[in-house]
């Protein structure tokens, strides 16, 4: 299960409860390898019905800025990253997909003079696929590749994240994928990805760091946006997997509902 946000200088937990029908057998919480919570449940016996419930009451501080203090040499692309970044964001560079033509999608935001400001490109394309392709639904498992994306114009948030990753480390930026909690403010009928987990991605910039990019509603920086989990690819950070022992048509149906409320004067939401 991967249920519980990350807490940083942005994001403070301030109670967490997570009830498990039937009790499980047994339960631990480690770290994966990029750091995000797992909580791991073993059952014994038989059940009808598998419930989850996590309540999480938390501080979330916006970090939505007018200029991001990138370093200069990183201020306009094309830039390189520094011999001292690049080891390290070697897999956030790496492409999932083959990239030929998610390079041609991305090079319409690129400034024919050849030069434009990392933020400004960066901006363009996450409100270029809010424009370009049309939110769906999608209950079945997987995500579709940048390519299907781009072909039949439409996908799902985790399919935009896809591919504004994918995008972007084909021009030589480093991302990564995020999976989180949206909230709706005063159930806003132009946001998306409520009711539901939420995807989006980061962009390491030097200087700023990772910075959010939510392209399913056009959100640059933190606002509305609670991260449970990061990883190089989504199948890293499912919210909830595991195996069951019995027949292949014993299980009939999963249902998930996500609601997240602000909690009025209160500052966590």
């Amino acid at each position: 299960m991967m249920f519980r946000p990350r807490e940083s200088h942005d994001l403070k937990l301030l109670k967490t409860s997570l009830s498990i029908l039937p009790h499980p057998a047994r339960l631990r919480w480690l770290h994966d390898v990029f750091d995000n919570s797992i909580a791991i449940a073993e059952f014994e016996g038989s059940t009808s019905e598998l419930r989850f419930e996590s309540i999480v009451t938390l501080e979330h501080f916006e970090t939505t800025l007018p200029k991001y203090p990138i370093e200069e040499y990183a201020n306009n692309y094309p830039f390189r990253y520094s011999s001292a970044d690049t080891p390290n964001l070697y897999r956030a560079l790496a492409h999932n997909y083959p990239n030929e033509y998610v390079r041609s999608w991305a090079e319409q935001f690129l400034d024919p003079s050849g030069i434009i400001g990392t933020m400004d490109l960066l901006r363009s394309m996450t409100h270029g696929i809010r424009k370009q392709f049309q939110y769906v639904r999608r209950s079945k498992k997987g995500i579709q590749s940048p390519d299907e994306t781009i072909q039949t114009g439409q996908g799902t948030c985790r399919d935009f994240a896809v591919l504004m990753m994918e995008a972007t480390r084909s021009l030589g930026i480093a991302a990564r994928f995020v999976s989180g909690y949206i909230l709706i403010p005063g159930n806003d009928s132009s946001v998306t990805g409520g009711g539901s987990t939420h995807a989006w991605m980061q962009a390491f910039l030097p200087g700023a760091g990772w910075i959010d990019f939510d392209p399913t509603n056009s959100i640059v920086g933190n606002r509305n946006l609670i991260r449970v989990a990061v990883a190089w690819s989504p199948e890293n950070i499912l919210p909830l997997w595991g195996t069951f022992t019995g027949h292949s048509n014993d299980f009939l149906d999963m249902k998930v509902t996500v609601n997240v409320a602000d909690a009025g004067d209160h500052p966590s939401h």
